[in-house]
């Protein structure tokens, strides 16, 4: 290391950084600053928004004060939005505030929503991305909705199903519909899918597969086979896109724009890091998830370390299989890894016994 301070900086406050922040400051670098730029203060843990929409979970308990955090840790915060980097002069660029100058830079601002895909999402439909917006999103609904409501969740991934379970759970008079453009949980396995449409009906949840929403009008959704759901409330929980400028920062990037990163979390540029929903580990990719997010902050740690030492990173290979908890809002949850799946209350226990202490780690 040398004699001068380093400016460690973390744009955007994900799950990495968190665990980023936490280390830093259990174990501070002599000579190292730790900066984070987040454009919101209160962070969700996605494992917990589902239990927060169907009232498992108060607005607190499944956000992250990064504010409190920081004065924890030692770091300092700027609250700004990054609009891009000057990598020639190592400059975060800020809007509305001057930039900010790193030595090390990592990228953990997730992703965008891509409501444009779909014509009239944009005007009529509440996008789930990015996460740290929709707590608040989710309460402007609560208190707009009165009495029975007709609701359609697009995207049957397990964000959409998990979604459309704690809405109906949440809110029993409602009427909830799911339209996916492929199958309930592709991607899953057979037994989960089979599982998920089994607890679905059993719920009352209208499921609609392989049947693309191509419109989003004030009175429902129109589908590509000319049927039309009505709804008072349209919520996209669809594939999400990377930030637009990323673009713009020359860093090499994936073919649906996301920084492509190498084993070792670090990109094209030597001096950038990135994880969670903004990069694509080339030789690993992963569905965008939180689950991946959370596992990436130990070895981006150590790797951020690493290079402020003065040493090479080191690759980090993630777990090609998975156990996946859904839950499905009323205390249960749908465990699923491999080929195998099974649903019980005591998934949910386990599932949330997971979420509360991670969150407990970084209070």
């Amino acid at each position: 290391m040398t004699d001068e301070m380093q400016h460690l900086v973390l744009v955007g406050g994900g799950h990495a950084h968190v665990h980023v922040l936490a280390s830093f400051g259990e174990r501070p670098m002599a000579g190292v600053q730790v900066t984070l730029i987040a454009r919101d203060v209160r962070t969700p843990y996605s494992g917990m928004l589902p239990g927060f929409v169907a009232g498992r979970y108060s607005f607190d308990e499944c956000h992250i004060d990064l504010a409190a955090l920081c004065a924890r840790t030692g770091a300092r915060l700027v609250h700004a939005e990054a609009v891009g980097l000057d990598r020639a002069g190592r400059l975060v660029l800020l809007q509305g505030q001057p930039p900010l100058a790193y030595d090390l830079l990592s990228l953990d601002v997730g992703s965008a929503p891509s409501p444009g895909a779909i014509t009239g999402a944009t005007e009529h439909a509440v996008p789930v991305k990015p996460i740290a917006e929709f707590g608040k999103r989710w309460l402007a609904f609560l208190d707009r909705a009165r009495g029975p409501t007709r609701i359609v969740v697009i995207g049957g991934g397990a964000g959409g199903v998990e979604l459309a379970l704690a809405i109906d759970h949440r809110l029993p008079g409602a009427s909830v519909a799911l339209a996916t453009r492929d199958e309930v949980l592709a991607g899953h396995a057979r037994a989960a899918r089979k599982k998920m449409r089994a607890i679905l009906a059993r719920r009352g949840i209208r499921v609609v597969e392989n049947d693309v929403a191509v419109g989003v009008e004030t009175e429902g959704v129109r589908l590509a086979s000319g049927e039309r759901l009505a709804a008072e409330a349209i919520f996209v929980v669809t594939e999400a896109t990377a930030p637009h400028w990323l673009a713009y920062t020359g860093l090499t990037l994936d073919a649906r724009g996301f920084v492509a990163l190498a084993a070792t979390l670090r990109s094209s540029d030597p001096r950038i890091f990135a994880a969670g929903d903004c990069a694509t580990v080339l030789k690993h990719p992963r569905p965008k998830s939180g689950v991946f997010a959370v596992r990436q902050g130990p070895p981006l740690t150590e790797n951020l370390r690493r290079v402020l030492g003065g040493e090479n990173p080191k690759p980090f290979v993630p777990q090609s299989r998975y156990l996946a908890l859904i839950g499905t809002g009323d205390g249960r949850a749908l465990a699923t890894r491999g080929r195998w799946a099974i649903e019980s209350a005591w998934a949910w226990r386990w599932k949330e016994w997971i979420d509360r202490r991670w969150m407990a780690s970084y209070r």
